[in-house]
């Protein structure tokens, strides 16, 4: 390991790249039959769509931070984990770009902000009377998800929420004991609620222990990788939480009206990633009602900015000649498992790309604009849950899903979009921590009708 701001010089990476043991490995490596800019998928012209574009967008963003603090003991730390939403009335920006130059105060009125915010404990932070960090960590991160009430006029903490997830969980359940480093041996369910361990000391269980986050944890260094399946789970969770107040507010006739835009794929990764089929479920289930009551599916968009699909979309983008490009403008390409696994994500597994992790389908999509855009559509309902068929039609809202990134893209940052950069500055900055995205929402809907 090296000394602090000590790193290795050109010369030491490049004998290391020039070792036998490296071009070995390199030997042995699978190579990509096709080259990196050759394409075997079907681009298509964006279907067009008579129906409405939603009147206001919810994104949906989250950040953490790791920062050492004072305890007596060294290398002591803690989590700060922030997940914002931000409600954006598209009417509204509508009418104020009728009347350039925008005020600026009347356009940051068109965006609604709220936060979920947690300090969680790090290592060598134990709180009350409890026996490590782990545990420690453990309780606070039950304590906020039963703490976290969103809208204050619906006051339904977003425990409520992961519960119902919870109790849809797949499979038997069955998980390694949280005691198991103290000695414990058992093989436990875990409950709703409170609940405690079948062995004779009887420890405390918490229902978020089912995350198995805490597995991740460490009592010394860095809990990075915790904290953030403590933010994507928080982003997902907030996304049903939503979805399931506007149903106990009677909101669903309205949700033609609205769409969400989730930072990152419409995914689960790592221990938490049982809630990835929970979450299908749910989705399906109140998307029949949307559709009865409305004739409409959900409109909701994960959208990344890094990672492998990302690098692949802008490499197969480009054609030989200057400035030409595969994707015209207003062109879209729905990602089969066969085209996923033979050009990104290498695999010879029977099982579909992202089984047990996703509960939406990718796509790149070109804007009107010439963005580059790589996102997810969920999977609402029995018929769009494959990835064997690239026929767009499966998907309803799929255009007017399209007709929204075109209108949302941002000039600020290459290939972005508007509510995503303005919930991450909130995410990254909270401000307005009493803001309460639902209430202003419920508030507009019903004004409106």
């Amino acid at each position: 390991m090296p000394y602090e701001g000590e790193f290795a010089g050109y010369r030491a990476l490049r004998r290391i790249a020039d070792t036998d043991q490296v071009q070995q490995l390199l030997r042995r490596a699978r190579r990509c039959v096709s080259g990196p800019s050759e394409f075997a998928g079907v681009v298509r012209p964006t279907p067009t769509t008579e129906d409405p574009l939603p009147e206001f967008v919810v994104a949906i963003d989250g950040s953490y931070q790791e920062v050492s603090v004072e305890t007596g003991y060294p290398e002591a730390r803690i989590g700060y984990v922030t997940v914002a939403s931000v409600l954006l009335d598209l009417a509204a920006t509508e009418l104020l770009d009728t009347a350039r130059p925008v005020d600026p105060v009347a356009f940051r009125e068109t965006e609604q902000p709220a936060t979920v915010d947690a300090a969680l404990p790090g290592s060598n932070v134990a709180t009350r009377t409890h026996r490590s960090a782990k545990v420690a960590f453990r309780e606070e991160l039950y304590d906020v998800f039963h703490g976290s009430i969103v809208d204050a006029q619906d006051g339904t903490a977003l425990l409520d929420t992961y519960e119902s997830l919870l109790r849809q969980r797949e499979g038997t359940g069955r998980q390694r004991c949280p005691y198991a480093e103290s000695g414990c041996e058992e093989r436990i369910v875990v409950d709703e609620g409170l609940s405690t361990c079948p062995c004779l000391e009887g420890r405390p269980i918490w229902s978020t222990d089912a995350l198995r986050i805490h597995e991740r944890f460490r009592d010394a260094g860095t809990n990075g990788e915790a904290f953030g399946e403590v933010m994507q789970v928080w982003e997902r969770v907030l996304l049903i939480h939503l979805l399931r107040a506007f149903e106990r507010s009677n909101l669903l006739p309205e949700m033609h009206r609205l769409a969400f835009f989730l930072d990152g794929p419409l995914a689960l990764f790592g221990h938490p990633a049982w809630l990835s089929a929970a979450i299908t479920s749910e989705l399906k289930r109140i998307n029949r009602d949307v559709r009865r009551l409305t004739q409409w599916d959900l409109v909701i968009v994960g959208v990344e900015k890094t990672g492998a699909f990302v690098s692949h979309f802008n490499e197969i983008d480009q054609l030989d000649g200057a400035g030409a490009e595969r994707f015209g403008n207003g062109t879209y390409c729905l990602l089969t498992d066969e085209y996923i696994k033979n050009r990104i994500i290498f695999s010879e597994s029977p099982k579909r790309y992202g089984k047990d992790t996703y509960f939406g389908r990718k796509f790149f999509y070109k804007t009107k604009s010439g963005a580059r855009i790589v996102a997810s559509i969920p999977f609402l309902d029995d018929a769009q849950d494959t990835l064997v068929s690239d026929d767009v039609n499966l998907y309803p809202s799929f255009a007017v899903a399209c007709g929204l990134v075109d209108k949302l893209v941002s000039c600020r940052y290459p290939n972005a979009l508007a509510p995503l950069v303005s919930a991450h500055a909130q995410a990254a900055i909270p401000l307005e921590l009493g803001a309460r995205v639902l209430e202003q929402l419920a508030r507009a809907l019903m004004r409106e009708s």
